[in-house]
C-alpha cells in the first residue's frame, strides 16, 4: 500500500466516524446546537446593547454592602388584602429557609464510572431543600433583653430599613 491509499482509508474512516457520531447525536444535543446558531445570527444582527453607566450593577453592589451590615430593619407580614402586619424589630434581612451555608452540590470520582454530581450536607449534617417557602428573620426581643432570636416566618415577609405603616 502505498501513502496516498493509507491516507484515503484514513479519511473515509474518520468520515464514516462523523456521520456516526451525527446520527448518536440526541433531540436535544441537535435542538442546543440549533439555538447557539439562532443566537448568533441574533448576535450578529442586533448586536449588543451600549450599557455605559453601569447603574444597575452598581445599585446591586451597595446592595450587597448595605446586606453586609448589622442593619437596624423592620419586620412585617402581609396579609391578603396586601396589609402590612408588624412582626418585629430586626436585625438585617431575611434569609430565604432554602439558603445553604454551603455549596449543595459536590462532585466525586466513582473509578469506572467517572465523575458524579452528589448532595452535600450543611455543617449541621442536614440536607437543605432546593426551594423553600419560609424566611428566617432575626428579631430583637421585645422584652427588652436586647438579644436577636431567629423567628421561622411561612408566609411572605417584608422586611424593610425604616418603619412601614402596618395594620395593628
Amino acid at each position: 500500500m502505498n501513502i496516498k491509499n493509507i491516507l484515503l482509508a484514513g479519511i473515509a474512516c474518520f468520515s464514516l466516524c462523523a456521520c456516526h457520531d451525527i446520527e448518536q447525536q440526541t433531540s436535544e444535543e441537535l435542538q442546543n446546537q440549533k439555538q447557539e446558531e439562532v443566537n448568533k445570527q441574533a448576535v450578529e444582527q442586533v448586536g449588543m446593547p451600549s450599557v455605559v453607566n453601569f447603574q444597575e450593577k452598581r445599585l446591586l453592589k451597595q446592595i450587597f454592602e448595605l446586606r453586609d451590615t448589622a442593619l437596624v430593619t423592620y419586620s412585617y407580614t402581609q396579609d391578603l388584602n396586601g396589609h402590612f402586619h408588624f412582626l418585629c424589630n430586626s436585625i438585617g434581612y431575611g434569609i430565604p429557609y432554602s439558603t445553604q451555608y454551603t455549596n449543595p452540590l459536590k462532585t466525586v470520582t466513582n473509578g469506572a464510572e467517572g465523575i458524579t454530581t452528589v448532595a452535600q450536607a450543611d455543617p449541621n449534617g442536614l440536607y437543605s431543600p432546593p426551594s423553600a417557602a419560609g424566611t428566617w428573620v432575626l428579631c430583637t426581643d421585645p422584652n427588652g433583653s436586647g438579644k436577636q432570636m431567629p423567628i421561622y416566618v411561612e408566609p411572605n415577609v417584608v422586611v424593610s430599613p425604616f418603619k412601614l405603616k402596618s395594620v395593628e
